[in-house]
């Protein structure tokens, strides 16, 4: 049987010793160490424990709820994080589900119900008070349409696949990129598949068209700064040089 380790982090003592005693009856949950959430050493208790699920105890934290989960992720990524709390403030409740927290406990719930929250977010499962899921999967949405939309789609382009895509904008074939960037055709063909790969696209019509909406024009060249000069003339036969 794999015995869960739990880290306790709570301000009131009594509270934490009588939840300590109430899980320590079950077989399969150890609670290997308690602390405050003002502990300075708190990181490094986490870091030296290496418990399977963090119960944090959030009401003292306040604002600065994101800032310590996220702290306490950061020290054990391997970790689980559940708040429990008496706390119905919804901020409160998005803030530590955008800083990582599996499971938002109330204090109201039973012993039972909590053993089963630990039990089910080590086996990957998460759990949040219906009546705050709704509002905090708004949030979370929002957060990745705002991220969607302020990303530039060409940042996973190396720098010589931009180069190759702002010649394609340019209206240019394979040939005459190989000569201007001094690379053959079939590197060409090679950083055209990977473009069409990365960008989602199946043709250079289509990659031409994302590049425009990402905000390309010719002439420049995306990650660099200034912009690139045609190539010189070729000398006029019968002149010399």
């Amino acid at each position: 049987m794999d015995v869960l380790r739990l880290l306790l982090v709570d301000d009131y003592q009594m509270v934490t010793e009588a939840l300590a005693s109430r899980l320590s009856t079950a077989p399969d949950l150890w609670v290997a160490g308690c602390c405050r959430t003002d502990d300075a050493q708190l990181p490094e208790i986490v870091r030296w424990l290496r418990p399977d699920v963090i119960l944090i105890e959030i009401e003292p934290l306040g604002s600065a709820v994101g800032e310590v989960l996220q702290r306490l992720r950061a020290s054990w990524p391997a970790t689980h994080v559940v708040v429990v709390s008496a706390d119905h403030d919804i901020a409160h409740a998005v803030n530590a589900a955008r800083a990582g927290a599996d499971a938002w406990v109330s204090k109201q719930q039973g012993a039972d119900e909590l053993e089963t929250v630990l039990r089910g977010v080590c086996r990957g499962h998460s759990w949040f008070p219906p009546e705050m899921l709704g509002e905090i999967l708004r949030e979370l949405r929002d957060d990745v349409r705002k991220a969607r939309e302020d990303s530039d789609p060409l940042d996973v382009l190396s720098p010589r696949e931009r180069e190759v895509l702002v010649s394609m904008a340019e209206g240019k074939r394979g040939t005459q990129i190989a000569e201007e960037l001094q690379i053959s055709a079939d590197t060409v063909r090679t950083h055209t598949r990977s473009i069409f790969s990365k960008l989602e696209v199946h043709s250079r019509l289509e990659a031409v068209s994302v590049a425009r909406a990402a905000g390309l024009r010719p002439w420049e060249q995306l990650g660099m700064t200034g912009t690139r000069q045609p190539a010189a003339p070729a000398w006029p036969t019968g002149f010399g040089k």
